[in-house]
């Protein structure tokens, strides 16, 4: 379903919606700073959600405080606050006699559901909250029962409401199996291997082209994380207002499942390196993911290509002195001096920068290419939470916390909207996704019968590893 635009517009260099709107009566507590607004309790924000006759709340707002409301409220708990302001406001309006004035304040609350439903359908899964939206909405329509206008627009909103949740659904029940480890001793514990054994170099020898595939994965998956998805990180916090908001835990799922690519990712990578047998086919893998990380790097690609470092950095593949002793290096070196985690990941984040902005000025889609290291983006916005509290002292909502928080994942949503530029080859990306992958104690076995233990210890853990996994087999 298509999106309202906002992500383009939203958020700029202030992100602080400056405009401060002529309330009239209404709850006027929100502090400002600067014209940029800071704190406020939550009857406020929610005031000053809700549009009027004469104003409309800027769509930064918008976005940030639905994003950031779920921390303090529920979804349906705060559609039936709105119910209520729009009640209290159609009741002084019905009270004059200019019936253009009423359409036009209904024709903002649609608005604002529009924006609402769109972008967070997510809030409008449980029965309590399409409850509350059908109950405004059949208030709103009454507001223009000649020509039913608005009932079209409402049953238009509501239709593609329903859409997004039944996608929603269908995503979670076909989502994939989590790939198991292999640890059976007939596909380990061999001596030669197979002359028909396919690895990723049978499938695809070419580095960018692989890169280009890991990258339709990428932004595949990230396709199916939400906002919602996100906030979930700060709203199953310790908080003050925890036990009001905790969210059903499945909204996670989106993120784990992400997670679990990049894991089988560095997984795959270590059990295509471990398990080639002759020393210089396995120098010649070990060469061919540094060059296939370059070209994710190259591309933006970040996520990809910290996994495949991660992969190579594993100890079953680090201990292979002998093979990475003949591999050229400096390629190598370069990854890592990007991804080297002193200074909080200071030079992946200049990296990082200067891939955003490429993005922002870009021609092409090729271009605006821009996969974050995932685990570290999280843990960015897990940061900014613990070390702002939610609240102030004096029982305000810190809303500045949340305008930078909403910064963050502005950033992501804008990012994960980018199309493609890359024809899928579904054979090289059926091999990324289900090729059999070790466990690290296989992966251990493979490596020391790649290059045998060098040391007391390593024929210690060789000797234990192998009887573990014979008994259980």
């Amino acid at each position: 379903m298509p999106q309202t635009p906002i992500f383009s517009t939203m958020l700029g260099s202030s992100c602080s919606g400056q405009v401060q709107p002529d309330m009239g009566d209404r709850c006027v507590d929100p502090v400002y700073q600067d014209g940029n607004l800071v704190s406020g309790s939550l009857e406020a924000l929610i005031e000053r959600l809700v549009p009027t006759m004469d104003y409309y709340p800027d769509r930064t707002y918008i976005f940030t405080f639905l994003l950031s409301s779920r921390v303090f409220i529920h979804p349906h708990e705060l559609l039936a606050k709105v119910g209520q302001i729009c009640i209290k406001q159609k009741q002084q309006l019905e009270t004059g006699t200019e019936a253009e004035k009423l359409k036009s304040f209904a024709a903002k609350i649609i608005q604002l559901l529009k924006e609402w439903t769109e972008t967070f359908p997510y809030d409008f899964q449980d029965e309590k909250s399409m409850k509350e939206l059908k109950e405004i909405a059949h208030r709103i329509t009454q507001c223009d029962e000649e020509n039913g206008t608005v009932k079209k627009i409402i049953s238009q909103m509501t239709q593609n409401l329903l859409m997004a949740l039944s996608a929603r659904s269908q995503y979670q029940e076909i989502r994939e199996k989590f790939r198991q480890p292999v640890t059976d001793k007939g596909t380990i514990l061999k001596t030669k291997p197979q002359s028909t054994q396919k690895d990723i170099l049978s499938v695809c020898c070419d580095p960018l082209i692989l890169a280009q595939q890991l990258t339709y994965i990428e932004l595949e998956r990230v396709s199916n994380i939400y906002p919602e998805d996100l906030m979930q990180i700060v709203s199953h916090m310790d908080s003050l207002d925890n036990h009001k908001c905790r969210g059903d835990v499945t909204k996670t799922y989106n993120l784990e499942a992400y997670d679990n690519w990049f894991n089988c990712l560095s997984m795959l990578v270590a059990t295509e390196i471990c398990r080639v047998v002759k020393k210089k086919q396995r120098t010649r893998m070990v060469e061919f993911f540094i060059d296939v990380a370059r070209e994710c790097f190259n591309i933006g690609n970040f996520n990809s290509m910290m996994a495949i470092i991660s992969g190579m950095n594993l100890s079953p593949v680090a201990r292979l002195k002998k093979t990475w002793s003949k591999v050229k290096t400096a390629k190598f070196d370069v990854l890592e001096h990007h991804m080297d985690p002193s200074s909080n990941f200071c030079n992946y984040r200049t990296a990082l920068q200067g891939a955003a902005q490429r993005s922002q000025t870009a021609n092409s889609n090729r271009e605006k290419i821009v996969i974050p290291v995932f685990n570290l983006f999280i843990k960015d916005i897990y940061f900014l939470h613990k070390i702002h509290t939610n609240r102030l002292p004096n029982g305000q909502i810190n809303f500045k916390k949340f305008w930078e928080i909403s910064r963050q994942i502005h950033d992501f949503l804008t990012w994960k909207q980018v199309e493609c530029p890359f024809e899928k080859d579904k054979k090289i990306q059926s091999y990324l996704l289900t090729a059999p992958i070790y466990s690290e104690e296989a992966l251990f076995i493979a490596s020391f019968e790649s290059e045998g233990p060098e040391n007391h210890m390593e024929k210690d853990s060789w000797k234990t590893l192998r009887t573990t996994l014979l008994n259980r087999a």
